[in-house]
């Protein structure tokens, strides 16, 4: 789906525009799951998410917005302000020339050993920088570890190390005439600064910096939204996205096997078109098509591999890799028949085997066809299914492939939305089983339906439900 498609869907009247860059590791909607997960110690892992941008862009107002709408949970906001180096005498001689917007401006190491500390569940006393005095004050800030850490400033995402920690990555853009108005008013009201004195730093450094540090982080973000000082469905949506992946963060610390595909704002587009109820078949199977190709791919990052040595067409060494022979393909009847196109798009001439099981009740569940590779013991599995619901089903077929003398290890299953009921199913049974999925459901209703999910997969895909 290209940009234009995914504007349509998500854009409201206001003209707010969103772009998500694939960069990680999932993640729309409101989850009644837990915040945070245990670590090895026992104490509780945060989310962390970085919120950068240049100097006025509006960063502290959306971080605020933000902490705002996050009232289920408890947040607490670092702001990398707070570790500026103390000037020295000679450098405050002169501060007029010193670049505050540079990277080497800031004590990084104290940063980091902050947000390490905040991350292994312990408190931290953080500084309070004094930009009247240019030192940090005697007094600090104690910070304690919380279910959220929001870490703001213009150069969150420059230093490598600090990036790694987050768990989602935001940069808050606006216009350079936009910043510098907003600075000026900004820097006269609350620092008594000359609009003169404003306007020689800006140009001097604030818009180097921003153009030789700043700027190039963007590339790192998980989501880019403009500023516009009451930009109210930009920060919904991302709290939405927030919220869900907090209920992935918990389930994929819980369960090491679980992995979620990055969540991009064109994903959560292609979601919102496959769960409306009013969407044609036609755009339906489109974009289920995409969505799949995507876990797809995903899924084949898993499978083992060995290294190769091949020669480029200038006559260079390249070390690559090349993956195993030996796999193939099984989709449980009938909704799993959607994702054999993608798989054959990807793996040329792969084996796909069936398995048929009725469904009585909640719980009864009956094996009732298999066609299966006779060799399967030998080979990795690709184990197809679009909704992962109460895990049943899921249990029985893997529990097939294990009879059949698959190992359990070589087993990876694929599906588009998972529900924690099923993935608590399945990953307390097998705990070495892979699942990939697009996105982690809020859960079950009484007709232990997924949901928010998308209603019946194979019936919209396949048009059994039509008139």
């Amino acid at each position: 789906m290209g940009s234009n498609s995914v504007k349509e869907v998500l854009e409201n009247s206001d003209e707010i525009h969103f772009y998500g860059h694939h960069v990680d590791d999932g993640k729309l909607g409101n989850r009644m799951l837990q915040a945070t997960s245990e670590t090895e110690n026992g104490n509780r892992e945060p989310f962390i998410i970085g919120v950068a941008g240049g100097a006025a862009s509006g960063k502290t107002t959306v971080c605020n917005m933000i902490i705002q709408q996050l009232c289920d949970q408890r947040v607490v906001l670092v702001n990398q302000d707070s570790f500026y180096y103390d000037l020295t005498e000679e450098k405050m001689n002169h501060v007029h020339e010193y670049n505050f917007d540079h990277p080497d401006a800031f004590d990084i190491e104290h940063l980091l050993y902050c947000m390490e500390k905040l991350r292994h569940g312990q408190a931290v006393d953080v500084p309070n920088y004094d930009f009247r005095t240019y030192k940090r004050n005697l007094s600090s800030r104690k910070v304690n570890t919380s279910d959220v850490i929001i870490l703001e400033g213009i150069l969150v995402f420059h230093d490598p190390c600090v990036r790694e920690m987050m768990n989602m990555k935001i940069f808050v853009d606006a216009d350079a005439d936009v910043r510098l108005a907003r600075r000026i008013k900004r820097d006269t009201l609350e620092k008594g600064r000359d609009i003169k004195t404003i306007l020689d730093q800006y140009s001097k450094f604030v818009k180097p910096a921003f153009d030789d540090f700043i700027l190039p982080t963007k590339k790192y973000a998980d989501i880019i939204v403009p500023y516009s000082g009451d930009n109210y469905v930009a920060v919904n949506l991302i709290v939405q996205h927030i919220h869900t992946k907090l209920g992935q963060h918990t389930l994929c610390k819980i369960y090491p096997s679980v992995f979620v595909i990055q969540s991009t704002f064109q994903i959560h587009g292609m979601h919102t078109l496959i769960r409306d109820a009013k969407t044609s078949k036609h755009n339906f199977i489109f974009y289920s098509n995409r969505l799949i190709r995507l876990v797809v791919e995903h899924g084949l990052g898993h499978l083992p591999f060995n290294e190769k040595q091949i020669i480029t067409p200038t006559g260079s060494i390249y070390i690559g890799i090349e993956f195993c022979k030996k796999l193939c393909g099984i989709s449980i009847i009938r909704s799993g028949e959607s994702m054999e196109t993608a798989l054959r798009e990807c793996c040329k001439g792969i084996k796909i085997g069936k398995i048929l099981i009725h469904r009585q009740g909640d719980r009864d569940q009956q094996l009732i066809y298999h066609n299966l590779p006779e060799d399967i013991a030998d080979r990795n599995v690709l184990l197809l299914d679009p909704i992962l619901g109460t895990g049943n089903t899921a249990v029985q077929a893997i529990s097939l492939l294990l009879q059949k003398g698959v190992q359990e290890s070589n087993i990876i299953f694929l599906n588009l939305i998972s529900a924690p009921q099923g993935l608590h199913a399945v990953c307390k049974r097998f705990p070495r089983v892979k699942i990939v999925t697009s996105e982690i459901e809020l859960g079950l209703n009484s007709n232990s339906q997924v949901v928010p999910g998308m209603g019946e997969f194979g019936d919209r895909y396949f048009g059994t439900n039509d008139d």
